[in-house]
């Protein structure tokens, strides 16, 4: 659906008003850019940072050769399921910049930039200019989409990667006699999987969608540039799995626990599914979205249902963690946005009407960019609520009392922000969290007291900084007040267990 009136007046306009919602992406992503990676996901995080440390400190010959032993360490003891891509990129950065965390926000903050642009030219073709503008304002000034796209990890390159191919098969099948446009689906599509697997139901899910957009699914299959796109696609991440799997072999366990069956017949799964929506994009937004569906044409209809579709599946598949984990929505917000245009395009065309004179029309345009401002305001207050520069000085405290000694703890992140700042291996005590999950997973609930003594054998001192955590686990708390305080300070108890 296009609207026969643009709300903007000239095309100068409409390039003015883009500018200002990439202004606005980009200003409120740098904003506070070199706080701590730990207010969205730090386990998740500092997951990459060790990782990204270990392979700069590996080229280094200027630290102490145990910094290096133990960055190297850190890096190579940690699990990997996707390719260590992106953390390659910051430790190469690292080789000029030195190590600043704030690289790795710069580079996710850029792709999700880079993404913007690609669904901005997407938008336009489902919908007008109008739609696409309001589109690309959803994708790049949504709050969770702020804060999620600066964080350090694998998912804003994946979800760029997958824009960009969204707007390729697109294209594709306005042309699909095109090699060219297969050709580029394909290379995108492939480097998305590669980067990330899940992306594999957004890359199927579009590319069904777009197959049955320009034409019935027997046409497609007669059609050689689909066989092209699937191999390309397939090529990137079949290789990583059979170098993961067959060759090198660190990838055969990283795979389990990824669905619990049961969970189908809990309504904790669906409710936790919503809880998340919630998060993600909240539900006004949802909900817009889903209505925007029916100003499609059927054909682009098609399309935009290929890719919900695809979410759906990709949901009931991890439906562990699309309950628990918001990032796994993250590719969901690009299919919000294109669902959202041609309902905005709609409503824009109905604004130019009513907006006939010169003042209504400003006041019309004050109130948008209100809107914008405030929202981008808001986040900037999230981002701006807690500092966390501080807790790299209390790591690296605690880091020195404990020297030399052996180490169990229940700490944030598993025991990752004493490797990083503290310079210390330390064995974790799982999360509440986590013994539920593995009650769930495994159907049947482990002693406690054998897993205590498990942890706690020939460990020296048992370090506690998660205290919410803790008083989840009364029986941990019991246990360890039988034990004298070695140290303590601000945020951190450390019990001796040495005698």
């Amino acid at each position: 659906m296009h609207s026969q009136t643009s709300f903007f007046p000239s095309r100068t306009a409409r390039i003015i008003a883009l500018l200002v919602i990439f202004a606005f992406g980009i200003t409120i992503r740098i904003f506070d850019i070199t706080d701590l990676p730990l207010e969205f996901h730090s386990t998740r995080q500092m997951l990459s940072a060790l990782k990204a440390r270990g392979m700069y400190y590996e080229t280094r010959t200027d630290v102490p050769a145990w910094e290096k032993s133990f960055a190297v360490q850190q890096w190579k003891f940690r699990a990997s399921v996707e390719p260590e891509f992106f953390d390659r990129v910051v430790a190469y950065t690292y080789q000029v910049t030195g190590e600043q965390l704030w690289v790795a926000r710069a580079y996710s903050s850029a792709f999700w930039i880079i993404g913007g642009i690609f669904l901005f030219l997407l938008a336009r073709r489902l919908t007008s200019t109008d739609g696409a503008l309001a589109a690309t304002a959803v994708y790049l000034l949504l709050p969770y989409a702020v804060i999620a796209s600066r964080s350090f990890q694998p998912d804003p390159l994946m979800t760029m990667l997958i824009v960009i191919f969204l707007w390729a098969v697109y294209e594709w099948s306005l042309k699909p006699s095109s090699y060219v446009w297969a050709i580029l689906a394909g290379i995108f599509g492939g480097l998305a999987i590669f980067i990330k697997f899940p992306a594999a139901f957004f890359v199927v899910g579009g590319g069904l969608g777009a197959a049955l957009s320009g034409g019935s699914m027997n046409e497609a299959l007669k059609n050689l540039r689909v066989y092209l796109m699937a191999l390309l696609g397939i090529l990137p991440g079949a290789g990583y799995l059979i170098y993961g799997i067959i060759i090198a072999g660190y990838l055969g366990q990283q795979f389990s626990g990824r669905f619990i069956p049961a969970l189908y017949l809990s309504p904790s799964y669906y409710l936790g599914w919503v809880n998340m929506l919630n998060l993600v994009t909240g539900g006004m937004v949802l909900m817009l979205a889903l209505l925007g569906l029916f100003f499609f044409d059927d054909k682009k209809r098609r399309f935009l249902l290929g890719l919900w579709a695809g979410y759906a599946v990709f949901g009931i598949y991890f439906n562990y963690h699309i309950s628990t984990h918001d990032y796994y929505s993250l590719p969901l917000i690009p299919i919000v946005a294109l669902s959202i245009a041609p309902f905005a395009d709609f409503l824009f065309a109905k604004l130019a009407q009513l907006t006939n004179t010169s003042f209504l029309r400003v006041a019309a345009f004050c109130f948008l960019f209100l809107g914008l401002f405030a929202s981008v305001w808001n986040t900037r207050n999230q981002l701006n609520a807690v500092d966390y520069r501080p807790e790299a000085e209390m790591w690296a405290e605690i880091g020195e009392k404990v020297e030399g000694y052996n180490l169990a703890g229940l700490t944030q992140d598993y025991g990752s922000r004493l490797a990083y700042w503290g310079w210390r291996n330390s064995t974790s005590w799982p999360s509440y969290g986590d013994l539920l999950y593995r009650d769930g997973l495994r159907g049947g609930q482990r002693d406690y007291d054998e897993l205590f003594a498990e942890i706690t054998a020939k460990k020296d001192l048992f370090i506690v900084t998660d205290f919410n955590d803790l008083a989840r686990q009364p029986f941990l708390k019991e246990k360890l007040e039988n034990f004298p305080i070695f140290a303590e300070g601000d945020g951190y108890v450390i019990y001796d267990m040495s005698e």
